[in-house]
């Protein structure tokens, strides 16, 4: 992510923000302004955008605002990540490019879900229906869908604030080789 944070244009902050969101690249590369409530601190991308077909309402964490304030004053139409074009997004290849451009052409765009997904299961202690909601899974059977009235919005909340932390300021594990000398 620091060395992400240093690459300039569309397609980097378009990525940062698809990593911060755990979101799909379509999604984050359709947004639409008037999508995001930045003052709710909330990104709501309608069902048509999304793989189940249901409106998935995003928690935006502090360093994902940030990168919605520095698109909103390079803003030149609807779309919240411009492409060549103002009536148009980025193609998906923008953030192929970013990662190519960084010498990580063995990382794909949608790793960085699975990398949220394990995360999420093995570094904290947040509900795996959390998970699954945040990454717009359905959660459960015809049975446990019937009963769920919640989205678990304000743990949402939490988790993609946690995740931002990780991302932004992940800790470096420098290890130290020592060579031994040889006694006799």
């Amino acid at each position: 992510m620091a060395e992400l944070r240093q690459q300039e244009g569309v397609g980097a902050r378009a990525l940062e923000f698809t990593i911060l969101t755990a979101c799909r690249t379509g999604e984050v590369l359709g947004a639409r302004w008037a999508e995001v409530n930045l003052a709710s601190r909330l990104w709501t991308a309608p069902a048509e955008r999304m793989k189940a077909g249901r409106e998935h309402q995003v928690p935006l964490s502090e360093p994902a605002i940030a990168i919605l304030e520095e698109m909103q004053a390079i803003r030149e139409g609807d779309f919240v990540f411009p492409g060549g074009r103002s009536d148009r997004p980025p193609g998906p290849v923008a953030m192929l490019m970013v990662l190519k451009k960084m010498g990580r052409a063995d990382i794909a765009v949608h790793g960085f879900r699975s990398t949220f997904s394990d995360w999420v299961t093995e570094q904290t202690n947040f509900p795996a229906e959390a998970r699954e909601m945040a990454l717009a899974h359905a959660v459960g059977d015809r049975v446990e869908a019937a009963y769920r009235r919640g989205d678990l919005f304000k743990k949402r909340q939490e988790l993609m604030a946690a995740w931002a932390e990780f991302c932004c300021c992940a800790p470096v594990i420098a290890t130290k080789v020592v060579r031994l000398a040889a006694t006799g």
